[in-house]
This record gives structure tokens, sequence and C-alpha cells, in this order.
């Protein structure tokens, strides 16, 4: 396989891939199997996990995300986001309790962008299209969505095998424009670094985003 990454427009998106995979060829399966609780397939050489809704293949040592036609992940941010959870993150059991970015380790100091990148972009696709956004997550089974009290629309959804965050909407009108939060269960932060946490508030966006236009 040519681990050439085609899809790296640039230097920000290849030297953290090729750093990363680096790390990943050196790492014993188990050990990663172990640590980020995922089951490691030896016959096919190739992790499985779940990722918004989609069950994926991740082949070792070599890399890929590979859904079942074999097809795989044209997104660089989303692969480097899977390849640097294998290499360093960790799986841990939910506790019960959820996180607002602010209360993650350093996240306060990235709050300010992760506001722009994540929550008002959040805000700004989806609330004024709530109907669409509660449509998305009682029909996509993978994603394992279960309906929250809080806010206008609200869901906890799977992102990532045992990772699970929730995005809540309130809907706006003539006086205020649509808001939103998202929150992390607890063990989110064991497994991504708050950096990382952005990246995974943007694709889990972007990827509701693609399942909207493809369910019209």
């Amino acid at each position: 396989m040519n681990n050439r990454s085609p899809h790296a427009k640039n230097q920000k998106e290849e030297v953290p891939f090729f750093h990363y995979l680096g790390i990943y060829k050196s790492l014993d399966p188990g050990e990663i199997a172990g640590r980020c609780g995922l089951p490691f397939d030896r016959d096919s050489a190739a992790f499985h996990l779940r990722f918004m809704g989609t069950e994926y293949l991740v082949p070792f040592p070599d890399f890929a995300l590979q859904d079942n036609t074999g097809t795989d992940v044209k997104s660089p941010a989303e692969k480097i986001l899977i390849l640097h959870y294998l290499c360093e993150g960790r799986y841990v059991e939910y506790q019960g309790n959820q996180r607002s970015y602010q209360e993650i380790p350093w996240g306060e100091v990235y709050y300010p962008n992760f506001r722009g990148r994540c929550i008002l972009r959040f805000a700004h696709t989806f609330g004024n299209d709530l109907p669409a956004f509660r449509r998305i997550m009682d029909e996509t089974k993978g994603l394992r969505a279960e309906p929250l009290k809080q806010g206008d629309a609200g869901y906890r959804f799977e992102f990532l095998t045992g990772l699970y965050m929730s995005f809540l909407l309130w809907a706006g009108d003539e006086e205020f424009v649509p808001s939103a939060q998202i929150l992390f269960d607890d063990n989110f932060e064991f497994a991504f670094t708050a950096e990382d946490i952005a990246v995974a508030g943007e694709a889990a966006i972007g990827r509701l985003k693609k399942q909207r236009t493809d369910m019209r």
C-alpha cells in the first residue's frame, strides 16, 4: 500500500500525518487494541472501529480508514485525528458526567477558537433547520443517538467507538439568533487533547452536514 497521503493539501496536513504514521507503524497492535478498547482482527490485520455511525477497518501496519465497500476516507483531518488517537489516546469507561469544552484540560485556553469553529458553526448550520437535525439523529442508527431534554433539540451520540458527545440547539426567533452547546462525555479528555477535541467537533458537524445533503 502506498502510504503517501494523496489528500494532504499542504505541509500542515502532511507533517502530522507522516509523523503519527511513523509512530503507528512502530507500535504493537495488541497494545493499541488494549489501550483504545478496539478489537483487532489478526487474520485481516486490521482494527475495527465505529466513526460517526459508520463501521471502518483500519489496517496495520499500513493505515487507512476503509468502510465496508473498501473505500478510504478522504478527509486528511479525520485521518490524522484517528491516527493520533491510535498512537496516543486512551479509552476509559464513561463515569456518567459530561463536560463543556472549557472544563476539559486546556479547553479554557482554546475556547474562543472552539466557539467559532464548532459552536457557532453548528448553530448556524442547524439552528434554523431543527427538523433536519432531528431526522439525521433519529434515522442514522449507527450514531446510537439518544434524545436529550436539554435545548429545543438535543442528542447524545457516539462520535467514535465508546466516545460520545452531545449536540444541543436552541432555535432562533425575531429577536435572537440560534444558539448551541456541545458537551463531551467525561472519557473524551483521555482520548484526545483539547486541540483534537476541536477537530472532533468540526468533523462531527461536517459529517452531519453531508448526511443532510444526502437525505434531500
